[in-house]
Parts: C-alpha cells; sequence; structure tokens
C-alpha cells in the first residue's frame, strides 16, 4: 500500500499493533455503501469511466456478498477494512479497482464509516428503548391502583402506586431517546471528500455522495472532518446515561426480589440457581445489567482521554476508537434486552407491596397536609404535632390510623375523627392528584399519554 517509500517492511510489532482489521471489520457494511456512493459520484462527475464506475459497483456487491456468506478475512498485512476490501475488489476487476480511491483518503473514509455505524446504532438502540417503554407502560398501566411504598434515603416516604413508580423509569428513558436523537441529528454530515485533510483537486460533487449516503450535507471544514469523533462521543455520552439509568432499574428489582422485600418474582428465563444452595433463585441478569454500567461508562472515560489534546488532524490514536464504541453498544443493547424482559414477565406482589407501604408511617405527611387545611395550623407546627403521633404509634408498635382519637387529641385537641379518612394508604395515594402526582386517575392519564407517543393505541 505504501512500500513505494519504505526499503523495509513493517517488523512483527509494528505489523500487530498497526493491524486494525480485527475490530473495524464490522465496518464492511458501511465501508461497502460508501465505496459505492463514491464511485458512482467518480462517474457522474467524468473522474473515471463510466466502464470503470460500473465495474466498481458490481464488484463491491460481489465483495459484499462474500463478506455476508463467509466473513471478512482478516489480513493484518492489508491493516484495515478499506483496504482489505480495496484489495478483494482487484482480485476481481483488476486495474479498475485502483481509481476507487482516487479524490479519497483513508482519513475521510473511515470518518464516513464510523459515522454510518454509529447511526445505525442509535437507530437501534432508539427501537430497543422504545420496547423497554411500552414494557413498562404496559405494566404502568395495569398496576395504576396498586400501593407501595415510596422511598427517600431507601427509607419509607409516602404511599405511591407502582405504576407511578414504573413511569418514573418510563420518563428516564425518553430522555434517552431524545439524547440519542440528538446526537443522530450533529452526526449526520459527510466527510467523504474531506480526503487526508484539505480536500482535494479532482473536481467532486459532495452533495451526491452525502445525499446518497442519507446525510443531510457534507461537512464544512476537512480537518475538523477528518479529525472529529465527537459523534462518537455524543454517542458514548448518551450510552452511559442511559446505562446508569438501566442500573437503577436494575437495582430495584434486584432489592425487590430479594426475600426482605417480596415484591417481585423475577421470570426463570432471566435468573439463576447457586451450584450449592438448592433454594437460589439469583437476579444475575440484573446483576450484569448493574455492572455493565460501569463498563460503559470505561468506554466513555477511554475515548475521552484518547481524544484529549490531539493536534489537528488526524492521528494514529484515533484507530483506538471504535473499540469502545462497539463494546459500548453491544452492552447497551443485552442490557436493554434484559431488562425489558423482565419488566414484561415479573410477578409482582402487590399484597406485599401494600402491606409494606402500611408498615412505615408512610401517611404521616397525610396527617400534617390534614392539620393545614381542615385546622388551619402552619405546616411546621403540624410537622411537629404528626411527628410526636408518630413517635406515640412507634412506641406503641401499631399504625398511625390505629391510633384512637383521644390518642391523636391528647397530643392536640384540634384534630377530630374525620382525620382517619386521610390515614389510609388509598386515601393518601388518591390525594395526590396534581399533575404527575401519584393518584390512580393521574397514572392512568400519564399512561394515556405515554401509549399515545409510543403508537400503541
Amino acid at each position: 500500500m505504501w512500500g513505494g517509500r519504505f526499503a523495509e517492511g513493517p517488523s512483527s510489532v509494528m505489523r500487530e499493533i498497526n493491524a486494525s482489521i480485527p475490530f473495524d471489520k464490522a465496518l464492511w457494511r458501511q465501508d461497502i455503501a460508501a465505496s459505492k456512493a463514491h464511485a458512482a459520484m467518480l462517474g457522474a462527475c467524468g473522474i473515471v469511466t463510466a466502464e470503470d464506475a460500473l465495474a466498481i459497483e458490481r464488484g463491491l456487491d460481489t465483495v459484499a456478498g462474500e463478506y455476508a456468506a463467509s466473513g471478512v478475512p482478516e489480513d493484518w498485512d492489508l491493516e484495515d477494512i478499506h483496504m482489505v476490501t480495496e484489495s478483494r475488489l482487484a482480485e476481481l476487476i483488476g486495474p479498475a479497482a485502483g481509481r476507487l480511491h482516487t479524490g479519497r483518503s483513508r482519513n475521510d473514509q473511515v470518518a464516513t464509516d464510523f459515522r454510518l455505524w454509529v447511526r445505525d446504532a442509535l437507530d437501534e438502540v432508539d427501537g430497543a428503548l422504545a420496547a423497554l417503554q411500552a414494557a413498562l407502560v404496559t405494566r404502568a398501566g395495569e398496576h395504576a391502583d396498586s400501593i407501595m411504598p415510596g422511598f427517600t434515603h431507601l427509607q419509607t416516604a409516602q404511599p405511591v402506586t407502582l405504576g407511578h413508580h414504573l413511569l418514573a423509569y418510563y420518563e428516564m428513558l425518553r430522555r434517552d431517546r431524545s439524547r440519542m436523537a440528538d446526537a443522530r441529528r450533529r452526526l449526520n454530515e459527510s466527510p467523504l471528500g474531506s480526503a487526508a485533510l484539505a480536500g482535494t483537486g479532482f473536481p467532486i460533487d459532495r452533495d451526491m455522495t452525502a445525499q446518497a449516503l442519507g446525510f443531510d450535507r457534507p461537512t464544512a471544514n476537512s480537518l475538523d472532518a477528518v479529525s472529529d469523533r465527537d459523534f462518537a462521543l455524543d454517542y458514548l455520552q448518551a450510552a452511559t446515561q442511559c446505562a446508569l439509568h438501566l442500573s437503577r432499574l436494575a437495582e430495584e428489582f434486584i432489592l425487590w426480589a430479594s426475600q426482605p422485600f417480596g415484591f417481585v418474582r423475577l421470570p426463570d428465563a432471566l435468573s439463576t440457581g447457586s451450584s450449592i444452595m438448592p433454594q437460589k433463585k439469583n437476579p444475575d441478569a440484573a446483576e450484569l445489567v448493574r455492572g455493565h454500567s460501569g463498563r460503559i461508562t470505561g468506554c466513555l472515560v477511554a475515548l475521552t482521554v484518547t481524544m484529549k489534546g490531539l493536534p489537528l488532524a488526524y492521528s494514529k490514536d484515533m484507530q483506538d476508537d471504535k473499540p469502545p464504541v462497539f463494546e459500548a453498544h453491544g452492552l447497551l443493547g443485552l442490557s436493554l434486552a434484559a431488562m425489558t424482559g423482565m419488566v414484561a414477565d415479573a410477578t409482582f406482589n402487590t399484597a406485599r407491596m401494600r402491606q409494606a407501604a402500611e408498615l412505615g408511617y408512610a401517611t404521616a405527611t397525610d396527617l400534617a397536609d390534614w392539620l393545614v387545611r381542615q385546622a388551619d395550623i402552619p405546616f411546621r407546627q403540624a410537622h411537629h404535632i404528626t411527628g410526636a403521633a408518630v413517635k406515640l404509634a412507634e412506641s406503641r408498635g401499631v399504625a398511625l390510623n390505629a391510633l384512637s382519637l383521644a390518642d391523636l387529641q391528647a397530643i392536640d385537641g384540634r384534630i377530630t375523627d374525620a382525620v382517619f379518612a386521610a390515614l389510609s394508604v388509598e386515601a393518601s395515594v388518591a390525594a395526590r392528584a396534581s399533575h404527575g402526582g401519584t393518584a390512580p386517575a393521574e397514572v392512568r392519564k400519564r399512561v394515556a399519554e405515554a401509549r399515545g407517543a409510543l403508537g400503541l393505541e
């Protein structure tokens, strides 16, 4: 490829460190598509003959068929997917293959291929996110009335509905999809035709190749085009945020499936057993999702540090841009599939959830609110009165609504028997009907909106 400049070939170490074909062969579909677009443009612009352009196109189709059937051969002497493909093309069609590289460089070629790959990855992730959202919305609709404890600091706070809790993750994923869409919009410019770094002297038509590959426009600066990897970092940043959300959901399923909680029974298909303890049903899929978030974050850090301080334009460091993106994408896809199956097929123990909501004095805020509304007591004073009531109930080992009216009036004489209507967990969740609140009626509204947004109606 570049032997005319060198008297000797590379050492075995140089050959190994320099070759990227073991991982960049994953770009073969994008490389074929970009090469076909480039060849068609060269022919249309009269830079190569129509006969050569047609021969190149047909030859590339043959190469693509071989790759699809048998995989991409790993020839380390040819270094990368671009030269492996060009070499095979030359075997098939002869000298005309050498005209394919007119007006381009491997620098703009790999930048184009990688953008196309990341764009496809973003589309895949968006579909997987939508599937998980659909599972969450479906289960939220089933459990709009199912009461469970809401937590802060992992301590019982206020009663909520399971439907409301699941919809919280729908909202996280909605933001994840927005970040993925933003990343896709920014990357959708074509570097092809930027050549090595300065553009080319051939009268190419960059708009033609951009349109053929589905880009919105060609990039505006050739130096930036060949050295930009913001699109890969954008993807990794969005993937990392998504993985953090999946990890939080996985952690909750892990906790809920434990015997002290007993809120959920996970599907057998996403659980494992123990080699020594026959009773065990371990939430391994959820634990691996939680673990994958660390690896995906590591991929973001790896590429961030690789790109730090690189001068314009292309540097060989940037060959290391693809492995972290490929790894993160694979892990994210597995994590999304696992959590989608878990949400869809888990069995929720709603009786246990309701019981837990009653045990933690979760309606204490409702007592304070009742004192504010019905007795016209300032909230801070109502908070103090309620705290005394909780202390009394705790000392007796009973729920708040198990205290007698006499007990409550001994704390504050302004309390009447009307307070008991506000102290049940059902009354508590029903009262929180503000927009975005946990009231069953409000949850059903949000479920209907979400189903509409997802096209499930």
